[in-house]
């Protein structure tokens, strides 16, 4: 029974990874975003054109967002990471299990 509440805390701290890194990569995003807008507003860095302001300021949030993420969240990424995998062998040995069932 303990192994059985060991793994369910186990994988709610492991959901909560997930969550987690979800929060953190949209912040980083929304950080992104004020800080291009800001310089954008401020005229340091360019204006879309015309009416494209606001997909210039997306697109560069983007993208200064997604390596900073990479760096920044590596330890958050292993623990999704650690969590699919434990997921899809659980998976394959039910899969297995099944399998092994109907050939008997």
């Amino acid at each position: 029974m303990s192994t059985t509440t060991s793994r369910s805390s186990t994988s709610s701290g492991k959901q909560r990874a997930t969550l987690r890194y979800t929060a953190m990569r949209l912040g980083i995003f929304a950080g992104c975003f004020l800080v291009v807008w800001g310089l954008t507003h401020l005229r340091v860095l360019p204006a879309g054109l015309g009416d494209s302001n606001l997909m210039w300021v997306l697109l560069l949030a983007l993208v200064l967002s997604a390596p900073l993420s990479w760096v920044l969240l590596r330890k958050q990424r292993d623990a999704m990471s650690e969590q699919i995998v434990e997921k899809v062998d659980r998976a394959k040995e039910r899969l297995a299990a099944n399998q092994a069932q109907e050939d008997a």
